[in-house]
């Protein structure tokens, strides 16, 4: 079976990869990314690890990744940054990738990950992304929300992210005082980090996170279009009322 490929949490191995996914009541959407992430690990059977951090779920998400030999963290807090790094926190592994729970990564994802990291050159980075489906509606609300935070970071990939956790530690992980776009937050920090010490931060195009567009599928292809103060939201990134709207009414992320 394919989840053989991952290290449980009562197993000792050389462990390259852990993968962190936060997950609130993702039931509907994690078994294709878990399946995604063990088509990836075919190169290195019981070398990577996959850490579900479990958010207040109400649903089968705990039962559906311990089904996958994962290893289950419990965090109630309304702070992916916090979230995030409490899975960090347990991750015995060299590398930290982060990957969202309704997102899938394409089967050579960590060997484009670790040939990356193993030449020297990068100091982490993120990949290219696609949604499931486009409209353009989708291409509209998408612009509204990338461009200024482009200008706020600078040219940074985003989707999945990898660096080794050294790295990961020594920028102190998310920023748990951001409560949206600590995703932007962190690679441009990230960036930083790796500029000081001689290296790149890097965007993986030969392997793909391709994303599930629930947001839009629940709000409408036109979301940021008619509701323009989440881009505001998204900039600012502080914003918990907002925040709580956008991750944890309705499915989460």
């Amino acid at each position: 079976m394919l989840n053989n490929y991952f290290i449980g949490p009562d197993e000792q191995g050389n462990v390259k990869f852990t993968i962190l996914i936060p997950a609130h009541n993702e039931e509907k959407y994690i078994s294709k990314c878990l399946d995604s992430i063990a088509a990836a690990s075919e190169k290195y059977a019981k070398q990577v690890e996959v850490i579900v951090i479990l958010n207040r779920c109400t649903d089968r998400t705990e039962e559906v990744a311990q089904s996958y030999n994962c290893v289950v963290v419990h965090d109630d807090r309304k702070n992916l940054s916090q979230i995030r790094n409490a899975g960090a926190k347990a991750a015995r592994g060299e590398i930290l990738i982060t990957i969202d729970a309704d997102s899938q990564m394409t089967s050579n994802m960590l060997t484009e990950i670790e040939e990356h990291l193993v030449s020297g050159i990068y100091i982490g980075g993120g990949t290219a992304s696609r949604f499931e489906r486009m409209s353009l509606g989708i291409v509209v609300s998408s612009l509204l929300i990338l461009l200024p935070l482009v200008i706020k970071y600078g040219a940074i990939s985003v989707g999945i992210f990898w660096c080794y956790k050294r790295d990961f530690e020594a920028i102190g992980g998310f920023n748990e005082k951001m409560v949206m776009t600590e995703d932007a937050d962190f690679a441009s920090r990230l960036k930083k980090w790796g500029k000081q010490n001689g290296k790149k931060f890097g965007t993986i195009k030969k392997a793909l996170m391709f994303t599930s567009c629930r947001k839009f599928d629940q709000g409408g292809d036109w979301l940021f279009v008619k509701h323009p103060r989440f881009i505001l939201a998204y900039i600012k990134g502080t914003d918990p009322i907002a925040a709580d709207k956008a991750y944890y009414e309705n499915q989460g992320r």
